[in-house]
């Protein structure tokens, strides 16, 4: 496949109380968008772990979007909690030599027509030069980050049993 033909698959995650509705106003205004997107309404992306990021590229999910309520946030701390994690994650793909290009973390209103738009444009545009992620490396550090993760746990139960 050629790079002119390479078509990015985006999953963009999106609030229900913000960033969804703004996607449910562009369809009801029968605006098309690129179609290779999948949004998903969630309370709030914060409760997705580091890994599931991860776990999204080695299935193939070329780039993501996380379209949150930035500080409009309905749950407190949860968009500074989101920020901190989607750092980590930044941080996790640097390490691994996975492009930071392909997570970016928005904030899109009940209303924001235009931005949700071009949110989408723009991570397409920016990931179809580069190409399909790299799914072995992306599944590679998603298994380091579910080891390191139980390792965790098990250091927080051992420290709850003493």
């Amino acid at each position: 496949m050629n790079q002119s033909e390479y078509q990015p698959r985006l999953l963009m995650l999106a609030t229900m109380s913000c960033a969804y509705p703004g996607a449910d106003a562009v369809g009801k205004a029968r605006i098309e968008y690129y179609p290779r997107v999948h949004v998903v309404g969630m309370p709030a992306p914060v409760m997705f772990p580091k890994d599931f990021y991860l776990r999204t590229y080695a299935r193939g999910i070329d780039g993501i979007i996380i379209a949150a309520c930035g500080s409009d946030c309905p749950y407190e701390g949860a968009y500074s909690s989101l920020a901190n994690r989607i750092d980590d994650v930044v941080q996790i793909m640097k390490k691994g030599g996975l492009e930071i290009e392909r997570i970016r973390l928005t904030a899109i209103c009940t209303v924001c027509i235009k931005a949700f738009v071009k949110e989408i444009e723009d991570m397409r545009a920016k990931l179809a030069p580069m190409g399909p992620v790299d799914r072995a490396r992306s599944e590679s550090l998603w298994r380091e980050e579910l080891a390191q993760r139980d390792a965790r746990a098990g250091e927080f139960a051992g420290r709850q049993v003493a």
